[in-house]
């Protein structure tokens, strides 16, 4: 079968996944796309890999890991320049994005030991004769389903946690971007020939169905959350576990102390970045009165000069074709109920591109204020203090990250806000902290990914208790004595009783 499609657009042409530029239609790579005895073959070959890798230790894995870190480092160019191709982003934009994934896999290899490693555990009072000690088991086989936004840093920021875990990973990236997941898979068999510790499969939506249900021991799904509830309904079939980050509608609030230049620098970032295609963008701001016109005029100012196009420009076409008209629909709800643009508008919609575009005064039911716009557009609000700000910011379903700027109480008010993670004056910061997790709540997923608690995401917790000596309050046998429960009862009143 062959299906040609318009640039950017996946096409199958004769049992291959073809993949090309949004913009110019350049051709990014061709790759066979896998049926069910494929995956499962693959998952095979995964779980002898996963029982070397994890036989390795954390040293062993961590001296590859920091291998392959360097051959990213060195080949960043390289790897730049191929996301360029394959998504249309800035080449500055695909060199930030693959050191943030360079340093999020450092930091996994080498702090993987201090936050899994086995460690001792204190008992409790009716069991004081045992010793404890806690330990993080890899799952075994990971797959990771991968969107095509950010084909290098979410990827990596997940199965790079995953391998410093001691599993194999499989990797499916997005139809939009195999070239890119067949590099990363390339580039780190070159450091770990040995296995096939890490492997791409390649294909549309029912390919990651497929590797939902091949028998992996976890799910890592970042992507819609429309597709998110898929992919845990497929994995509910197995009870197979999931961590799902999904989608994302973050605001900025600036509060009436706020540096405003540094806020509107901040948010024009925020929303426009990698053409407004980023989970975590800044899609609605949220401005107190005092302020309010200033900072509008200051955003403008600044969008306004981004420029558009396919090579050395601000923002590149939008990389998914089909996202156009969600775009289109948002700005035209959002004129239609009364908004205003005060930057671009319905105009800005030039496919492959969509030009930055400012929203105001439209009304919180609008699809651009409630819904996922995944695109260079931004809504900003006018509200009486940062109370109402908050109260608007948490009215939506999502619950990925948010920013705040302001100085006396910006701390407090990111502490309200209904969301994983929070930037206080400055945006998308907690994305590039490898230290710090990664996730939302609510419609943006659950689970995390980045930090320790990514770490601790891709092992199960193994519990172990020992025996040190005989029991002096024996209360976890059919033979202890009346006698023996009266000094237990004792012994809780005057540990527990005051």
């Amino acid at each position: 079968m062959t299906t040609v499609n318009a640039p950017g657009v996946p096409a199958i042409e004769d049992g291959e996944l073809t993949s090309t530029n949004p913009a110019t239609g350049e051709l990014a790579g061709r790759f066979p796309i896998a049926d069910p005895d494929d995956v499962a073959r693959m998952v095979g070959r995964a779980r002898l890999a996963a029982k070397w890798w994890a036989g390795l230790g954390f040293a062993g894995r961590r001296t590859r890991l920091l291998r392959w870190r360097s051959l990213l480092a060195n080949r960043i160019t390289e790897l730049a320049a191929l996301s360029h191709l394959e998504t249309g982003k800035p080449i500055a934009d695909a060199v930030v994005e693959a050191v943030s994934a360079i340093d999020h896999l450092d930091w996994a290899a080498r702090n993987a030991k201090r936050v899994l490693g086995p460690r001792r555990v204190r008992g409790r009072l009716v069991i004081a004769e045992f010793s404890a000690h806690l330990e993080y088991q890899p799952y075994g086989v990971v797959a990771m389903i991968a969107p095509w936004n950010y084909p290098v840093l979410t990827p990596v920021g997940a199965f790079g946690y995953a391998l410093a875990a001691g599993n194999a990973v499989i990797l499916k990236p997005s139809e939009y971007t195999p070239a890119v997941g067949q590099w990363l898979v390339d580039t780190f068999a070159e450091v770990v020939p040995e296995h096939p510790v890490l492997q791409a499969v390649h294909g549309l939506g029912d390919v990651g169905a497929t590797l939902c249900r091949s028998g992996v021991d976890k799910v890592a799904f970042t992507g819609s959350t429309a597709t998110a509830k898929k992919v845990m309904a497929t994995c509910a079939e197995t009870l197979t576990p999931v961590v799902l980050e999904a989608g994302g509608k973050d605001a900025m609030i600036v509060d009436s102390d706020a540096d405003l230049d540094s806020a509107a620098e901040a948010c024009v970032w925020g929303a426009l970045t990698n053409a407004g295609q980023t989970c975590i963008g800044i899609e609605r701001a949220y401005v107190v009165e005092p302020v309010y016109d200033a900072f509008v005029a200051k955003v403008v100012a600044k969008a306004s000069r981004l420029t558009v196009g396919a090579e050395d420009t601000d923002l590149g076409p939008i990389t998914m074709p089909g996202q156009i008209e969600v775009i289109r629909r948002h700005i035209d709800d959002a004129i239609a109920r009364g908004g205003r643009a005060v930057l671009g508008g319905p105009d800005a919609v030039q496919p492959p591109y969509v030009r930055p575009t400012i929203l105001v005064d439209v009304p919180e039911d609008a699809a651009a204020v409630r819904e996922e716009t995944f695109g260079p557009t931004l809504t900003i609000a006018r509200v009486a203090d940062a109370d109402e700000a908050v109260t608007r910011t948490n009215a939506v379903s999502y619950g990925l990250g948010a920013s705040v700027f302001g100085r006396r109480r910006a701390v407090e008010i990111a502490g309200r806000i209904r969301s994983g993670m929070a930037a206080v004056n400055s945006s998308l910061t907690f994305v590039g902290m490898s230290t710090l997790p990664f996730g939302g709540i609510g419609d943006s997923g659950f689970g995390r990914i980045h930090g320790a608690d990514g770490l601790r995401e891709f092992g199960r917790s193994k519990a172990v208790t020992r025996r040190r000596g005989p029991s002096v309050l024996p209360s976890m046998t059919f033979e202890r004595t009346s006698a023996q429960v009266e000094r237990i009862i004792k012994a809780a009143k005057i540990m527990y009783g005051r």
